[in-house]
């Protein structure tokens, strides 16, 4: 029923499909159903980036890696449920990727740890609940401050090397100059 009516082929040959997953081809150009529920994984595959289905409910999933979500551009349909989802610091950035992507796919999320937290929907987790968390900025913002990082590196290195190349160049003038002067200055004898 969640695959609906579309007509599912097996996917490409060459195309990386995790070994545990099954990936069919969807009939959008490039787009790829990734299979990887009822599988017993208890950390997430690494899926094609032409991922537009990923089914990942009924497995052992504890959290996903950060930024892990960022990484799926063309991805618009992700089911989590069934998984023992473990509410700690590490949950955060699941829960602020789905407020965005997904509230209906939040809102089907328990917590299965700690204990206090069992059974409590991942929408529903507060700051309060996250002892000792630091609110992450969202992974689209690390990617733009690392981009930025560099930037300003290479402006730095760009002023730098442009001060050397002044230094330099006032120099070589310096020695222009006074080799003319001295030039004029020494009288010509034939």
């Amino acid at each position: 029923a969640a695959l609906g009516c579309a007509l599912l082929l097996p996917a490409a040959p060459g195309q990386e499909c995790p070994g545990p997953c099954r990936c069919l081809s969807l009939p959008e150009p490039g787009a790829l159903l990734v299979d990887c529920s009822s599988r017993g994984l208890r950390s997430v595959p690494a899926v094609p980036r032409r991922a537009r289905r990923l089914l990942l409910h009924n497995n052992s999933l504890a959290s996903v890696p950060a930024g892990f979500l960022d990484g799926l551009p063309h991805l618009r349909h992700l089911q989590l449920a069934d998984n023992p989802w473990r509410c700690d610091c590490g949950i955060r950035y699941l829960q602020l990727w789905l407020q965005d992507f997904s509230a209906p796919a939040l809102a089907a999320l328990r917590c299965a740890s700690p204990a206090p937290l069992a059974a409590k929907p991942l929408a529903q987790l507060a700051g309060g609940d996250l002892r000792g968390c630091a609110r992450l900025p969202p992974a689209s913002c690390l990617q733009f401050f690392w981009r930025d990082l560099v930037l300003l590196a290479g402006a730095v290195i760009t002023l730098l090397l442009a001060a050397w190349a002044l230094k330099l160049s006032k120099r070589l003038v310096c020695r222009l100059t006074l080799s003319r002067r001295l030039r004029r200055s020494i009288p010509k004898t034939r």
